[in-house]
């Protein structure tokens, strides 16, 4: 993928990333309110998060998304591993999330909804 979809280093990637539009509700610490902004992509090891107000690599980050129907809640807790800072021409503002603690539901939706995705692709 290029640079401006989220970012590069496809090499190093251990899951398939999907385009994936969904508001993502987020904070970093229980005493936060909530932050809300769209992912730009989704893999079943993590989701890009477009911000231009991106925290620091190895922030902890607690993740709240739902279906676009609404009709699941997916949550757990993610680590910051890549940032892309704003102001660079041809890349996406924001923060790559490795998903770290989620429930075995919340992880095999993750995964259906990707590999739902990619079949559609082909």
């Amino acid at each position: 993928m290029s640079d401006s979809d989220g970012g590069s280093g496809a090499d190093k990637r251990r899951f398939a990333r999907t385009a994936l539009s969904l508001l993502v509700q987020y904070r970093f610490n229980t005493f936060e309110d909530f932050l809300a902004e769209y992912s730009v992509n989704l893999s079943a090891g993590g989701i890009f998060i477009r911000t231009d107000q991106p925290k620091a690599e190895g922030s902890i980050i607690y993740l709240q998304f739902s279906l676009k129907d609404g009709s699941r809640l997916i949550e757990g807790m993610g680590r910051v591993v890549r940032v892309n800072p704003a102001g660079v021409p041809g890349r996406v503002a924001g923060m790559g999330i490795e998903f770290l603690n989620f429930d075995e539901d919340s992880t095999r939706l993750i995964e259906e909804i990707v590999s739902g995705r990619q079949a559609k692709k082909n």
